[in-house]
């Protein structure tokens, strides 16, 4: 049998085939997944094939890609909320993967055993946008019952037509969360095998969900070691992935969360990839039926509240009220879509989340503000270097809330003046 790939093998070989030209996962919109789904057919028509399966609210096709000849039907559903793309261009790559090394020993079993089905971006409208609901208002992934969304409809369609043995539900989840148990770790990639009821119990179909967590984890955990986390499992009786559970399809769910560098799209889209290629290989070669639940069940929970993107330690604060006092200050982020002079562009835009003792939280970044003093941004032409004095007591005050736009002052001589250290800003 042809061994699988190791977790760096494949971090290494997404390189090789991630799509050249696309636009940051922000920045993905329906043209470009139409554009290369189109090329994917074109220069591979036996392998890919194209169905429109639906349409948006706003009349966008809804297309479905199916690859592969198995007998072990398998979907794949991404950007079902509008703001969470790092998936779509997973898949992207992920099918770029199957098309250069469909000869490949691995690919090719692959590809004999499986058939995929999947829908790149559910939720093109919302995408357009970069906003979680679709064009209705809706959250698509709370009208399973209802299904009062033609997103949703076209899900619960292709799920009843196809009756796959087991779906991937593929997301992107806060900034803020952190794997649990005070590791103050980003939790880059969470996952979960859903229930099917409140009660939280398993069936055949859950367990092998588990199972295939724990091929993720294991794939994924060489290359981020101690950001892999697990998202809670009650049971939300309107979600896509419970149901489809319940309907007899389990799911695998995999959010996306933070990773710590400025730039976290390239490691982010890595580790989906991993996820993917690592989760499809075990379900064709049968290595899945011998993974260990042991490794879903001892992932630690997350903690969704437990990661800011940049932390202040210890610098003077004045709040609301009162003289100063030391505190630290956190500073939480999410990526945004900002369009100027017609352009758009990705952003981070950021709060004042936190404000106190926050030696609990993990953070992307650490500014020691030992001997500083930290105040808003005032308007005009500041910069790093310039003597000035302490603004007046009713600019000075931080609270939760404000955004994120600071600077860091230092105590000079002559006595009263201050030299701005730093300045912190980001997107409203």
């Amino acid at each position: 049998m042809t061994a699988p790939a190791t977790p760096q093998e494949l971090f290494a070989l997404w390189a090789d085939v991630r799509l050249q030209g696309l636009p940051s996962p922000a920045l993905v919109r329906h043209v470009h997944v139409q554009a290369q789904l189109r090329r994917l057919h074109q220069t591979a028509p036996d392998l890919f094939q194209l169905e429109e399966v639906g349409r948006s609210v706003e009349d966008r096709a809804l297309r479905l890609v199916r690859v592969g000849t198995g007998p072990r039907h398998i979907l794949l559903w991404s950007q079902m909320h509008g703001d969470e793309p790092t998936a779509t261009t997973a898949l992207l790559d992920l099918f770029e993967y199957l098309r250069r090394h469909r000869a490949h020993p691995r690919v090719a079993r692959l590809l004999f055993a499986l058939t995929l089905h999947a829908v790149p971006m559910l939720n093109p409208d919302g995408a357009e946008r970069f906003q979680r609901r679709n064009a209705q208002g809706i959250d698509v992934n709370r009208d399973a019952l209802a299904l009062q969304t033609p997103e949703g409809r076209t899900l619960k369609a292709l799920r009843d037509r196809l009756q796959p043995s087991l779906g991937f539900n593929l997301h992107n989840q806060s900034w803020r969360t952190a794997v649990g148990g005070g590791t103050a770790q980003p939790a880059s990639i969470s996952l979960l095998a859903p229930p099917f009821d409140a009660s939280r119990g398993d069936n055949p179909g859950r367990v092998l969900a588990k199972k295939v967590c724990a091929v993720i984890r294991d794939a994924l955990e060489p290359l981020a070691p101690g950001q892999i986390g697990r998202y809670d499992d009650s049971f939300e009786v309107r979600a896509f992935g419970d149901n489809l559970v319940r309907w007899g399809t389990p799911t695998v769910l995999i959010e996306t969360g933070p990773w710590p560098s400025a730039e976290p799209d390239e490691p982010l889209l890595r580790l989906n990839f991993v996820a993917l290629v690592s989760a499809l290989d075990a379900l064709a070669s049968g290595a899945v039926e011998h993974a260990d639940l042991e490794r879903y069940e001892s992932i630690p929970l997350n903690d969704s509240k437990g990661m800011l993107h940049l932390v202040i330690q210890g610098a003077h604060v004045f709040g609301e009220a009162g003289e100063a006092f030391l505190a630290d200050v956190g500073v939480a982020a999410a990526q945004a879509v900002r369009t100027r002079e017609g352009t758009a562009s990705v952003v981070l835009s950021g709060s004042i989340e936190e404000l106190g003792d926050l030696r609990v939280y993990g953070a992307v970044e650490r500014v020691d503000g030992t001997g500083l003093t930290v105040v808003p941004l005032p308007s005009g032409d500041v910069k790093v270097g310039d003597s000035l004095p302490l603004p007046p007591r009713s600019e000075r005050t931080l609270r939760v809330g404000l955004p994120a736009e600071l600077m860091l002052l230092r105590p000079v001589e002559p006595a009263g003046h201050y030299r701005v250290e730093r300045i912190i800003c980001y997107e409203r």
